[in-house]
């Protein structure tokens, strides 16, 4: 008697515990689905990507390529485009070659120099180009500048400006220091 007592005790108790844990089907919720997401682009350096890779195909290997296997898959390509665009290109005002030049590219990865406060202009201190920019650096006369403006940067000087000298919007001041929209 002992012994159902205690079954009967044990049944109910688990029967209260088994229905006081249960949830209506309205406060269930279904977890959300696991998203995985694919990197689309890369753009440690401006239209790089758009100005040597020519074909889209070119374009979206770049873009989903990991920076360790950019130079070996794409140095000799930008090499190639770089000489089409400026055939009489030997050295930048870097000193840097065809081949070094392209190498440096092709790995596009945004440096950051821990040295550098930042105060210089890209075109009193051209060493600083591959470590990193200011907002307001003139990222697309200093890439036009290094392929076509030769070792002094003044040879081609039509191609070395965009002619767009500033922002539309004044940046920041503090972060995010963009400028506002509009």
């Amino acid at each position: 008697m002992k012994t159902a007592i205690k079954l009967i005790a044990i049944v109910l108790g688990s029967t209260l515990i088994a229905t006081s844990c249960k949830k209506d089907n309205d406060d269930m919720t279904t977890p959300a689905p696991t998203v995985y997401y694919q990197q689309q682009d890369q753009m440690g350096r401006p239209a790089i990507n758009t100005v040597f890779n020519v074909s889209a195909a070119d374009k979206d290997a770049f873009n989903v390529a990991t920076p360790v296997s950019q130079n070996a898959a794409f140095q000799a390509k930008f090499q190639s485009r770089l000489l089409a665009l400026n055939a009489g290109y030997t050295t930048n005002a870097l000193g840097l070659n065809a081949a070094t030049f392209t190498g440096v590219l092709a790995t596009d990865v945004l440096n950051a120099s821990t040295s550098n406060t930042g105060s210089s202009s890209f075109f009193t201190s051209l060493t600083d180009y591959f470590t990193g920019r200011a907002l307001a650096d003139d990222v697309i006369n200093v890439e036009l500048l290094l392929i076509f403006g030769g070792t002094t940067g003044a040879s081609n000087p039509g191609l070395t400006n965009d002619n767009v000298n500033a922002n539309d919007k004044v940046f920041l001041a503090s972060f995010p220091y963009l400028a506002a929209p509009f």
